[in-house]
């Protein structure tokens, strides 16, 4: 009876275990109506690229205008009254009354303190125009505006959140691991030649994605979470295609041990039963042997570790695994 038969693949095997991680934007900004008024215009679409400094929402500016104008008035006011108030003390010094002197002084010292406060007002006017026109703070992707147009804000006493820009570019990928995975992970990391290979993660989403995703590790927690015995981590990774979004479910792989020989075999050679894991060999006298095993993870979803039970030079089933039993003569060929 002819069987199929191969010998484990000896290779370098970098383990990996998964976690639910959760992404987030790199930058997430609120914009917000920090003024009184009906809401004049929205000047984008929602979900497209904004970048910084272009005009967004435009609260009716005109009572703003019109404080502004005051403003200026008053401060031209001040200064006219500062000057004629300058005069004054200036002539007054020759006076022959000590009372004129001092309340020349006096008014002179006010208009000067008229005029920082007439300032003052001026920049609170300028300040208040400027937030009727309300501008991307950062390049991003901005959400659909949550006031329809003509709505009257009361931006004054609790600012109202207009939308949201996010910028997505790079992505913050956050997940938890245990304590004792990371000290592992320091471990396997210290003795290994390749330490830059442990600060690597790929991320899995349930629906396959247009394009593979991985990044590095940019954020470890300083402290351990006691209710839960874990660690907080991040990682960045690039999105150049805009196929991440902030909010999106995800399972990242992080690496936690390297095997520089490991033995590999296939994982539907490997059958169970009341013992544990066996597989059948084939000696040098071709004859099917059962042979117990242990294992340990599965690589690239079809070879598995074999920790114990198996050299690299013995051959073992492959296929017709069902056909064969402890004892039985075979005439083995092998695969490539």
């Amino acid at each position: 009876m002819n069987v199929n038969v191969s010998t484990p693949v000896i290779d370098s095997v970098l383990l990996y275990k998964q976690y639910p991680a959760s992404l987030s934007a790199k930058t997430e900004v609120n914009l917000v109506a920090r003024v009184d008024g009906f809401l004049q215009s929205a000047n984008y679409k929602g979900g497209e690229y904004v970048k910084k400094g272009q005009l967004l929402f435009i609260i009716e500016p005109k009572p703003y205008k019109e404080a502004l104008s005051q403003a200026e008035a008053q401060l031209s006011s001040a200064k006219s009254q500062n000057v004629y108030a300058k005069i004054n003390y200036a002539a007054s010094s020759n006076a022959v009354s000590q009372i004129d002197f001092v309340q020349a002084e006096s008014t002179w010292n006010q208009s000067i303190a008229a005029v920082k406060s007439a300032e003052a007002s001026l920049e609170n006017a300028k300040i208040n125009l400027g937030y009727c026109y309300i501008k991307a703070p950062i390049n991003g992707r901005i959400t659909s505006k949550s006031v329809d147009i003509g709505n009257f804000l009361n931006g004054s006493a609790t600012p109202q959140v207009l939308a949201t820009i996010y910028d997505d570019e790079t992505m913050t990928v956050t997940f938890t691991i245990e304590d004792s995975q990371y000290m592992q992970m320091i471990s396997e990391q210290k003795n290994s030649k390749n330490k830059n290979v442990f600060d690597t993660v790929i991320l899995s989403f349930n629906e396959s994605l247009p394009h593979n995703y991985s990044g590095k590790i940019s954020y470890l927690s300083p402290m351990v979470d006691l209710s839960t015995g874990t660690i907080t981590l991040q990682a960045k990774v690039n999105n150049p295609y805009g196929e991440l979004k902030s909010g999106m479910y995800c399972i990242v792989k992080i690496p936690y041990k390297e095997i520089p020989q490991a033995i590999l075999i296939k994982d539907a050679a490997i059958s169970t039963d009341q013992l544990g894991k066996y597989i059948y060999t084939v000696n040098s006298s071709n004859k099917v042997v059962y042979t117990p095993i242990k294992v340990g993870d599965l690589v690239n979803d079809s070879l598995r570790i074999v920790t114990e039970g198996l050299s690299s030079e013995q051959k073992y089933v492959t296929q017709a695994i069902q056909k064969v039993r402890d004892g039985m003569s075979v005439n083995p060929v092998l695969e490539k």
